[in-house]
């Protein structure tokens, strides 16, 4: 199995029309919607978020620590060394990276399907702060193949982390980046152009 990860993600309006057009396609659901829960790691000095390296621990059907190496980019398309096993234990985990020196750093939730389609994964991504899209395949010719076949426009991808997109958002308003929850940020209105980001479902 690969230990590369190669992916993209796109902001989009309507996440039912786009789940909808997976099913026309015959894509094969591989995940239901299952909410989950995000807890990042760094060193003390935030070595590993300046160099653009990720550790994380990650709760949904299963507990998961997930490493990720700095990422290339082009033309929004994020290729990048992750390395993922399941753990028994999330809270002991947490408290092994505690004790080992890390801090943590983050916490940040969502709601996520998983489509298969074609040689690609499409997971479906509930934010509290907007939709998404992520396709993650092989190489960046069988990305575009599905977002053409999904009306999705490649040209507005972004290439931060979902965490990253809410980092920005904070700092032009002074608020904290730690915690992006459902709780956290119930009733705030977000707008594209805070979040600096364009849909690429312009139909919807």
């Amino acid at each position: 199995m690969s230990d590369q990860e190669t992916e993209v993600k796109l902001y989009v309006r309507d996440l039912k029309r786009i789940e909808a057009g997976l099913l026309e396609r015959k894509a094969r659901l591989i995940q239901a919607r299952v909410f989950e829960r995000n807890l990042r790691f760094d060193q003390p000095d935030g070595r590993l978020r300046a160099e653009g390296r990720v550790l994380r621990l990650r709760q949904d059907t299963e507990a998961r620590l997930t490493y990720k190496g700095a990422s290339d980019l082009l033309d929004g398309i994020m290729s990048r060394r992750e390395l993922e096993f399941t753990i028994g234990d999330l809270e002991t985990a947490r408290k092994m990276l505690l004790a080992l020196g890390y801090v943590e750093v983050a916490v940040y939730e969502k709601y996520r399907a998983v489509y298969e389609l074609g040689d690609c994964h499409i997971m479906l991504d509930e934010l509290p702060y907007g939709d998404f899209v992520e396709i993650e395949g092989a190489d960046a010719e069988a990305i575009h193949s599905v977002a053409s076949l999904l009306g999705l426009d490649m040209e507005v991808a972004t290439g931060d982390s979902y965490l990253g997109i809410f980092d920005k958002y904070c700092q032009k308003r002074g608020w904290s980046q730690s915690i992006l929850t459902f709780d956290a940020l119930r009733g705030v209105v977000f707008n594209l152009t805070d979040l600096n980001i364009q849909a690429a479902d312009k139909s919807a």
